[in-house]
């Protein structure tokens, strides 16, 4: 029964650790927004968090103080019990910062406890039993981790209100505690310790190489994860929930590399690797064309397993034959996981004005290959030098291609920002139009922000999603009659609206990302020569309007749903409220939703009725000519000769019922139905 308590306990910590991330990160959009480095620096919390747990077990197995382990469980049920309170405040302008404040304050103590539990159980266990200690069970610990990764996004999030999957965590957690203490009250104090087992031959203390490697290896893996997340969500695809697939094929190379280290064939794995990093690194530098997104996100997650697989199996074929060596190995592998994620989610955007985390995590791998295969002989040697000069020379190459047609390149925590001009108008398709035009193109990653064409004829002519037959143009062009017009967009992009600016509107935008607004302002013109009074706020729009007095907006325009971490706080029944607050009597609301992967018109339509307003979805084509993309929107309103006007009624389009769609509130959402699979 007591060897029981052990996988038992192992198993739930990890389910648990995994289910707190995405709770905790979820808890942290309405403060920060929907930018994937929200999660992303949440990885190196958690890594940093992971770090720590692991060095709590290293030290209580040295000094055995199971009093101060049964004392800090008790401390850690008791902050449980008030976890994730909606409550939460801290200041956006260093999210960073805030991001470490916040889940420090939250699940800082819980999740250290969590963290340490797996190797300081093996310890324990070895111990107790005078055996071997049980690899095995890290990999246990990693399949609840990949359990806790499939159910959180397909049962929990979809079908249970934030506040309840905080319940339903912290009860589990409680049970978790009662196992954890039980198993810390019958560990042997250091007077009653059980005799250690006298050494075998076998035994004996690793070597300096083998500390180095274990330390080295995971963080070439932690690097490949988070490059390989950051490239797939913000250069691939904005796909929200892809980061989950790279975490899930990293926890599945430790699986397989602790639980079943037989399936591990170096030869055929270094090879493959081989392949993979030479194919990619030829693909990335081709930065003027891409693969299919199907294709290119297989190819990437295949190169992510097998460098991961290397990395693990190889750091669990070194591992120490001593009991008491165990929770310095598994120190060493946090710290080289903790390092790998600091460097790509926090120290490359300040180190470097554009992403080149790919080909250095890439090279970084080929790099810890040449000390890990040494011993296989000089064509080992000089195959992976050659690799990782390679691989560093991509990294330059890529900065050149970067540069060409580009007038500037700009990085921060949201991510990099490039302004590039070419001599041709951009199509929707990524193609250029014959008409011979400059235009400049703001682009985040995969995502434009908006387009100028700098000709006499269509320099003030809005262009992309919001030509005059989009909705937005609708909305604008119909909203008022020809008097001056009260005008709020959420998102500023190239400030592409401000074209529609006339003598006496107001256009008042909010913007996120505060190296936005200087390349709106001196890189394009839109703002600049609009005719209409124009005002830019920094910072989260909601939060910026919650605290705002009413602007009696006659169009407010939210335009933050293109990317992959689409900030759902936008498209709750407490954000419309606060819309209404914000709008003139009869007053329009444009929700921008273009987007290649999420249908989001059913769920504005259910928010719309759920508040007695009308939801009209407009579907406008592309016209090349003048620089529009194909667009989708979606007007809510209750002003009837809006709503009667033949314009809007021709160009109305159909919004489809998604099953399984649930009204979303600050408590409640789920992207998940909405998905075009």
């Amino acid at each position: 029964m007591q060897k029981a308590l052990y996988p038992a306990t192992i198993f739930l910590s990890s389910l648990l650790l995994f289910l707190i991330e995405p709770i905790a990160a979820k808890q942290l959009v309405p403060i920060l927004g929907g930018s994937s480095a929200v999660w992303l620096t949440c990885l190196v919390f958690f890594q940093i968090t992971l770090l720590l747990g692991y060095l709590y077990a290293h030290a209580l197995t040295r000094i055995m103080q199971t009093k101060a382990h049964l004392a800090l469980i008790v401390i850690a049920a008791a902050l449980s019990l008030t976890l994730l309170s909606p409550h939460i405040t801290a200041d956006p302008s260093h999210p960073v910062r805030a991001i470490f404040l916040l889940l420090s304050t939250s699940i800082g103590v819980p999740f250290l406890l969590l963290a340490s539990t797996s190797p300081l159980l093996q310890a324990w266990l070895a111990r107790s039993t005078n055996s071997a200690v049980p690899y095995r069970l890290f990999a246990l610990s990693n399949v609840g981790s990949l359990l806790a990764l499939f159910l959180y996004p397909t049962l929990i999030e979809p079908y249970l209100t934030l506040s309840h999957q905080c319940l339903l965590w912290i009860v589990a957690f409680l049970i978790y505690a009662a196992l954890l203490t039980c198993i810390t009250a019958q560990t042997p104090a250091p007077s009653n310790e059980i005799p250690k087992p006298a050494p075998d031959a076998n035994s004996q203390a690793p070597t300096t190489r083998q500390k180095l490697l274990w330390f080295l290896l995971p963080m070439a893996a932690a690097m490949q994860l988070t490059a390989v997340t950051a490239h797939l969500t913000a250069d691939i695809a904005a796909i929200p929930l892809l980061w989950m697939l790279p975490l899930s094929v990293y926890l599945l190379s430790f699986i397989i590399a602790f639980e079943y280290p037989g399936l591990y064939k170096r030869a055929t794995i270094t090879r493959l690797l081989v392949v993979l990093l030479a194919s990619l690194g030829y693909a990335l530098s081709k930065t003027d064309t891409s693969l299919p997104i199907a294709i290119s996100i297989t190819f990437f997650l295949a190169e992510c397993f097998f460098a991961c697989l290397f990395c693990h199996a190889e750091a669990h074929a070194l591992k120490p034959t001593r009991a008491s060596d165990s929770t310095l190995f598994y120190l060493l592998i946090a710290a080289g996981g903790a390092t790998g994620t600091f460097f790509i989610g926090i120290a490359s955007p300040l180190l470097f004005s554009a992403n080149y985390d790919l080909p250095l995590a890439f090279a970084i791998t080929a790099a810890v290959a040449i000390p890990t295969l040494w011993r296989e002989g000089l064509v080992q040697r000089v195959l992976w030098g050659i690799a990782c000069a390679g691989l560093f020379l991509l990294a330059i190459m890529l900065h050149v291609a970067y540069q060409r047609d580009a007038i500037l390149v700009t990085r921060n925590f949201y991510g990099t920002l490039r302004i590039k001009q070419t001599d041709h108008a951009p199509l929707s398709n990524g193609q250029f139009s014959q008409q011979a035009a400059p235009t400049r193109m703001m682009l985040n990653g995969t995502i434009q922000h908006g387009n100028q064409i700098f000709s006499p004829a269509l320099a003030h002519t809005p262009t992309t999603y919001y030509a005059a037959n989009s909705g937005v143009g609708l909305a604008l062009t119909l909203c008022c009659n020809g008097r001056p017009r009260i005008v709020g967009v959420i998102g500023l992009g190239a400030g592409t609206l401000a074209a529609y600016g006339q003598p006496g509107d107001r256009f008042h935008f909010y913007e996120l990302n505060p190296a936005v607004q200087p390349i709106a302002r001196n890189l394009f013109t839109y703002l600049r020569d609009s005719t209409a009074t124009i005002t830019i706020a920094e910072g989260d729009a909601r939060n910026t309007l919650s605290t705002e007095p009413a602007q009696h907006f006659d169009v407010l325009v939210i335009d933050a749903f293109s990317g992959d971490a689409i900030p759902l706080h936008l498209l709750t029944t407490q954000a419309l409220e606060l819309y209404q607050r914000h709008l003139a009597p009869g007053g329009i609301l444009a929700f921008h939703i273009s987007n290649q992967f999420v249908e989001l018109a059913p769920e504005i339509a259910l928010l719309a009725a759920n508040a007695h307003l009308h939801a009209i979805a407009i579907d406008s084509p592309s016209n090349p000519a003048e620089g529009a993309y194909r667009s989708s929107w979606v007007l809510v309103t209750n002003n009837p000769a809006f709503l009667a006007n033949s314009l809007i009624i021709n160009n109305a389009a159909p919004i489809p019922h998604v099953p399984g769609t649930r009204l979303w509130t600050d408590d409640y959402s789920s992207l998940l139905p909405l998905l075009k699979f």
